[in-house]
């Protein structure tokens, strides 16, 4: 979820039930902290605990390290990427290009755990493709080496985001070992969510692209496993301050040029389901002022008759 769960959507999801909110995937090396875009990942000023932030590389001392510096910057949770898909981390042999090798990743795994004294998680995938599904095997190395918590994306990194998730596998992973298993992957309503708990035995669940544009789906999530009914559906007028409210704390965050750029892809997933917002998103990302864009979002809310049945 790099470039998608900075720490103003991260604070929104919590606000609206998240138990967890995992920083931005960092890169192990430090000499790259200091670009702005590290700078903006590694920000947690006012965040509610935990804090948990998620580092990503190929090499066991380097990541070691990683997590050294970022507890001693505040982070209370480490969490190891080896589930990200993308072919710029893989290609580095790094995110989930790192099930290949298991020898590497007990290497890894023991020693950001010794080099640290807070929980250390593990994000995986089932495996490297369909004739290589080795999660079982990746999870029991995790456990030996300490791991706190493991999750666990129900497709392969062949895969990527295509087809849908399988939970078979996080079933069996749950089943032969101690530690919490998360599942993740395809969980885009309450009803997904209770049917992925029961069919996997899963602790929790994580949730990624169903909550962009719609950060209260932990809200409806949590009323549906507590009480087995429905929230009542989110009136526009209340979408809206959730929208604004998210776009003041992006210019906030960004400043002026980058709030406004960044601004515009969270808008568009707000409006994802809208049938008109297609094309209102064509004017929105003409919009270079700040107060320009909040303005323009009102008004398309004031004159939209969508009530985000049809997909745009």
């Amino acid at each position: 979820m790099a470039g998608v769960t900075d720490r103003p959507f991260r604070q929104l999801c919590r606000q609206y039930g998240a138990g967890l909110a995992v920083s931005e995937m960092v890169i192990a090396d430090p000499s790259f902290w200091n670009t702005r875009k590290s700078k903006h990942r590694l920000d947690h000023e006012g965040e509610q605990a935990p804090i948990s932030v998620q580092i990503a590389g190929g090499d066991a001392e380097m990541l070691a390290n990683a997590a050294r510096l970022n507890a001693e910057q505040g982070a209370q949770i480490i969490d190891i990427n080896m589930g990200c898909p993308a072919k710029k981390v893989c290609n580095k042999a790094a995110g989930s290009a790192l099930m290949k090798n298991e020898k590497l990743v007990e290497e890894i795994l023991h020693s950001v755990v010794n080099a640290v004294d807070i929980p250390v998680t593990l994000k995986t995938r089932t495996g490297w493709d369909q004739a290589n599904k080795n999660a079982l095997s990746i999870a029991k190395i995790a456990e030996n080496a300490g791991i706190a918590a493991l999750s666990i994306h129900g497709r392969t990194r062949a895969c990527a985001y295509k087809g849908n998730a399988e939970y078979d596998t996080i079933r069996q992973v749950k089943q032969e070992i101690s530690i919490p298993v998360f599942a993740n992957g395809d969980i885009t309503s309450p009803e997904k969510a209770k049917h992925v708990l029961d069919h996997t035995g899963a602790d929790g669940l994580l949730i990624g692209r169903a909550a962009q544009g719609r950060p209260w789906i932990f809200e409806e999530i949590d009323h549906f496993l507590k009480t087995g009914t429905h929230l009542p559906e989110r009136s526009t007028q209340a979408q809206l301050e959730i929208m604004l409210g998210h776009v003041r704390a992006l210019h906030s965050f960004y400043g002026d040029v980058m709030g406004v750029r960044i601004a515009r892809k969270h808008v568009a997933w707000y409006l994802q389901t809208r049938a008109d917002g297609k094309l209102f998103r064509k004017t929105f990302n003409t919009i270079e002022q700040q107060q320009e864009q909040l303005d323009a979002i009102s008004y398309y809310f004031e004159h939209s008759t969508d009530q985000g049945e049809e997909a745009a």
